[in-house]
């Protein structure tokens, strides 16, 4: 077997990146586009030691599960890898995800921990109410959209029902703007020219656009004919509340640079979380979607099994929101946090929402929770809810020398959920629940609360 070849393959199994698994002679064959039940033929792409990877390049004979993919530019983009796949099916999918996580690398035996299905949407699109176009040239002329797999090819678009209409007009006006005024996008190569990205905010309840134009420069020609422009835009459903200029003058790939300059309208836009209201700026972290952060959090929230008496501490509290949940129905939350604006507008929201039993500490998770144990504050409910990475474990381990009753970890990564729920089992816990959400319908990724009681 070599790249170049095309083989017949039955397709028995979905990897956690949504890719076919098919085999020969027990050599595992890795194929994009297919379906757990295809029957295809497939290009083989790279050979390895153990495995190969191949792409569908025809449906001999398709799966029960496969459906028409709803997006036509979904095998250029990539952003939802799984839209050949029935919803249903990929619920199924992200809870075998989390199963194979917590036995293979967690090695818990799964006899003992009840695993939930995955909770799903109702309507699992237009979800999304942050979306990030990188915008660069094409043809001569600029264009905006997503980046193709694995690279840094714009693929460009007109729609996706990923988010709301409202964010692709936001990006037709600026690409507009940009090929009406000759302007030229930002150029990665070749490291000259002006925007780099649109970056678009929706509140779900409150109907507010935030509009974010991440420049390469801190000056942009005409550039009061852009916010003119998106002014006077009827935006599908959404009011323009703010429209920001973020300089990002870094050879990175992070979306934002540290410089905002609001150029019209207020630095924040603002939305409803649980009954709470949030400030939400450029740079806040605030879960993409808000339908399923309800169920996230409200799920959280039930497992912890708040009552009115309990200290909690919210490790990686963000802008306050498992925090601020928490404190309706806590004596105390102490939240802890590395990033000096998102403390603030944790500060702010918890002024806001008139919450007077929430404090906050800005540091490392690492430094700072040893020491709020050292000075002998024992939380009864502890809530983690750390990025890709997971904890480390420093920070379990002072966790475990407060012995809190439960501990209720968000996660975003089902490979560093196991990790860290293996550590936190050795050191006295008992993994009991895992519950999977889906919060990225048609993608691969899936977020799991889990439940680990003294």
């Amino acid at each position: 077997m070599k790249p170049g070849d095309t083989i017949k393959l039955n397709i028995l199994n979905t990897a956690p990146d949504g890719r076919g698994i098919g085999k020969i002679d027990h050599f595992v064959i890795f194929v994009i586009g297919a379906c757990e039940g295809d029957l295809v033929l497939a290009n083989i792409l790279t050979v390895h030691k153990t495995y190969a990877t191949a792409a569908a390049v025809q449906v001999l004979a398709p799966s029960p599960f496969r459906q028409e993919s709803f997006c036509r530019a979904s095998s250029a983009c990539g952003g939802c890898p799984l839209s050949h796949i029935q919803y249903e099916k990929q619920l199924a999918i992200k809870k075998q995800t989390i199963t194979d996580a917590l036995a293979r690398i967690g090695g818990f035996d799964l006899q003992t921990v009840e695993i939930s299905d995955a909770l799903g949407m109702d309507r699992p699109f237009c979800y999304r109410n942050k979306m990030v176009f990188p915008v660069g040239q094409a043809g001569g002329k600029a264009v905006g959209g997503f980046y193709a797999p694995k690279s840094h090819d714009i693929v460009p678009l007109d729609s996706c029902l990923a988010g709301e209409e409202a964010a692709m007009q936001a990006l037709s006006c600026v690409v507009q703007f940009l090929n009406d005024e000759s302007i030229a996008p930002f150029h990665e190569a070749k490291k000259y020219g002006t925007v780099r990205r649109v970056f678009v905010r929706t509140g779900f309840h409150t109907k507010a656009l935030m509009v974010v134009i991440s420049s390469f420069t801190e000056r942009i020609r005409h550039l009061d004919r852009l916010v003119s422009a998106l002014r006077e835009t009827e935006f599908a459903g959404y009011c323009l509340k703010s429209v920001v200029l973020n300089v990002n003058q870094k050879i990175n790939n992070l979306v934002l640079g540290d410089e905002n300059i609001t150029l019209w309208g207020s630095d924040t836009i603002e939305d409803e979380l649980m009954g709470l209201i949030f400030s939400i700026s450029p740079h806040s972290f605030f879960q993409v979607n808000p339908v399923q952060t309800q169920v996230l959090y409200q799920t959280a929230m039930s497992l912890a099994e708040l009552d009115g008496t309990k200290t909690v501490l919210d490790v990686y509290c963000g802008i306050g929101t498992i925090s601020l949940c928490a404190a309706k129905l806590a004596k105390r939350v102490i939240g802890v946090e590395i990033v000096k604006e998102a403390v603030l507008d944790a500060g702010v929201n918890a002024e806001r929402n008139n919450i007077k039993n929430a404090e906050f500490y800005c540091g490392a998770a690492e430094q700072v929770v040893p020491d709020l144990i050292g000075r002998d504050i024992r939380p009864d409910v502890v809530f983690l809810d750390p990025p890709r990475k997971g904890s480390d474990e420093r920070t379990l381990s002072a966790i475990l020398s407060a012995r809190p009753e439960r501990i209720v970890y968000v996660s975003c990564n089902p490979a560093t959920l196991a990790r860290d729920a293996r550590y936190l089992a050795d050191g006295g816990y008992r993994l009991t629940r895992a519950v999977p959400v889906d919060m990225f319908p048609h993608t691969a990724h899936v977020e799991c609360v889990a439940l680990l009681n003294k």
